[in-house]
């Protein structure tokens, strides 16, 4: 998938369908010239369908709808037939959509699960025929219920994207390069900050045929949290990874540093993020000779107590077993 066909935000506007109007038929046959009311009922209108589907990654397909409407009810007729219900709609989209009110931005559902259906907009019900409105009084009644208007809502739909590892770390950290590495990915990779522009993807295989998805997020600069960089954008997708992987350079000018801003900003954007899983590691580390990697690990054990980290270069190769393993038994423990 291309950097440009990845959407993970887009707004809609949906409108189910009115209900049908009852019927106000009086029952007439050849030697029955004054039957009795018998009107249908008119059908339901149509709903407007979230469903989930784990086949879709982004809301691509989405990127150029901006109306979605549901078919309307049926009106009902002579002998207490029930007017048709109208074309339920069904918009598809991937695991990990958020749908929030346009208006108000308050969240009104999530899809996570595959085949998980969720009502947008709900389908006017349909008016109820004279046959329901007969008495001992009014034996011929001659009216009957409209059917009810539909709903219309402007929605958001939000992506965030579930993986089971994120990478966090500052622009031109190697994070693009290490999935590429880990993964069969081809994210876009250069010597500038921000080529990643949109989250990547990539399932890295491990042994006996198991796997997990990684996730590639844009990098962060000081200032996210409040909409600096990409901000937002890519912040949100960090919320559905259940272990997050800090990626620090081995030539920053201080790692502790570094890693204090990409914690802070998390914590500043949704304190939950801190209860997830954490590694640290040290890329770009086929620059160190082991004089002073061994220099650089005492000085980690003394500023990053109780936190693990490993040292990996991806374009020389090294580490990535390791750090395969120990992302592996952190989703499994």
């Amino acid at each position: 998938m291309t950097e440009g066909n990845f959407v993970d935000y887009v707004k809609i506007y949906v409108c189910s369908g009115k209900g049908g109007k009852g019927s106000t038929h009086l029952h007439r046959e050849k030697f029955i010239e004054k039957g009795g009311p018998d009107g249908g009922d008119g059908g339901r209108g149509g709903h407007v369908i979230l469903r989930g589907n784990k086949n879709l990654w982004t809301l691509f397909h989405l990127k150029f709808t901006k109306h979605v409407k549901a078919g309307h009810g049926g009106d009902g007729g002579s002998s207490r037939s029930t007017g048709h219900d109208g074309e339920d709609k069904i918009i598809e989209v991937p695991l990990g959509t958020v749908v929030k009110d346009q208006e108000t931005e308050e969240v009104l559902f999530e899809i996570t699960e595959h085949g998980e259906e969720k009502i947008v907009a709900r389908g006017g019900k349909g008016g109820l025929g004279n046959w329901h409105f007969r008495s001992a009084t009014n034996q011929t009644p001659r009216y009957s219920q409209p059917g009810m208007p539909p709903e219309e809502v402007d929605v958001i739909l939000e992506l965030k994207v579930l993986a089971d590892v994120g990478l966090v770390g500052f622009p031109n950290a190697g994070k693009s390069t290490l999935l590429s590495v880990m993964t069969s990915a081809k994210p876009k990779i250069a010597d500038y900050p921000f080529t990643t522009l949109k989250p990547n993807l990539g399932i890295v295989s491990y042994r006996d045929f198991q796997s997990f998805v990684m996730a590639d997020i844009p990098g962060i600069i000081e200032g996210a949290a409040e909409g600096k960089g990409l901000g937002h954008y890519f912040l949100r997708h960090i919320e559905r990874n259940s272990t997050l992987l800090f990626l620090v350079p081995a030539d920053a000018d201080d790692i502790k540093k570094e890693y204090d801003i990409l914690l802070d900003e998390l914590r500043r954007y949704n304190p939950e993020l801190l209860d997830k899983d954490r590694l640290l590691v040290i890329s770009k580390s086929d620059m160190l000779d082991d004089e002073l990697k061994a220099e650089m690990k005492v000085l980690l054990d003394k500023e990053f107590k109780g936190i693990s980290y490993l040292f990996i270069s991806s374009v020389a190769q090294q580490g990535i077993q390791e750090l395969k393993d120990r992302l592996w038994s952190m989703l499994n423990s």
